[in-house]
């Protein structure tokens, strides 16, 4: 049992000792501020994506950092998500990416602000946020091929799991705006399918697929790997 004098004293030390450990954590988490935020990289497009970010209310919708609403996705890492073209195809036209489907307000922004709008992103991204945003499990990077000729696997590509997942689902995961991907490669030979990414509505005029901005490396790879996913047509 404390006398009164002795949990005076405690009250008095246990409270200075631990303001000092709260005031030395501060001053620490001050001073890795820049290095985990780049500091050093936030170029004069980056601030002016930002400002673009914030008077356009974007956090209206979305999250960043874990602020914001949870209308529309979390867009902390979004570009090493979804990549840089989609970014900036969806900032362009977004129901272009979603015919019919995507409610995102359409800026109307210029080539300009949306270039901005991604070094802001790609700043952001870059952040060392101690684990923050968990990375989703979108869809497993893996051979394709049958188990009759593991020899003929085509490792999926990166712009894939960024784009097409977004709305065609494989082995089950993905989208449901266009038709799941599965057997494809049985369905079409290499040349359709590369004159297919290389211009949906040449070959049909009514499809609701947009002309995706892809390279063409990316459509090169994208080809490769669809003719690859022989079976059953789905």
């Amino acid at each position: 049992m404390l006398s009164k004098s002795q949990a005076k004293a405690f009250f008095i030390f246990g409270t200075a000792a631990f303001s000092a450990i709260f005031i030395g954590l501060t001053i620490d988490t001050f001073q890795r501020i820049p290095k985990q935020t780049n500091a050093n990289e936030l170029t004069d497009s980056a601030i002016r994506g930002k400002h673009l970010f914030d008077t356009k209310n974007c956090m209206g919708c979305h999250t960043i950092m874990g602020e914001g609403a949870y209308y529309a996705p979390e867009l902390t890492k979004v570009l090493e998500r979804r990549g840089e073209a989609f970014v900036k195809a969806i900032l362009k036209d977004p129901e272009a990416m979603y015919p019919g489907q995507r409610k995102m307000v359409n800026y109307h922004f210029s080539d300009q602000e949306i270039d901005d709008l991604t070094a802001f992103l790609a700043w952001v991204g870059k952040m060392d946020l101690n684990g923050f945003p968990p990375k989703p499990d979108l869809m497993a990077t893996a051979p394709s091929g049958t188990a009759n000729n593991p020899l003929e696997a085509i490792q999926q590509p990166q712009i894939f799991s960024q784009m097409c997942i977004a709305c065609h689902a494989l082995n089950g995961r993905g989208g449901n705006v266009g038709p799941a991907l599965d057997g494809v490669g049985s369905k079409f030979d290499l040349q359709y399918i590369t004159k297919w990414l290389s211009d949906p509505a040449a070959i049909k005029p009514d499809t609701k697929m947009p002309k995706l901005p892809l390279s063409e490396k990316d459509i090169t790879e994208l080809a490769n790997y669809l003719s690859s996913l022989k079976g059953e047509a789905k």
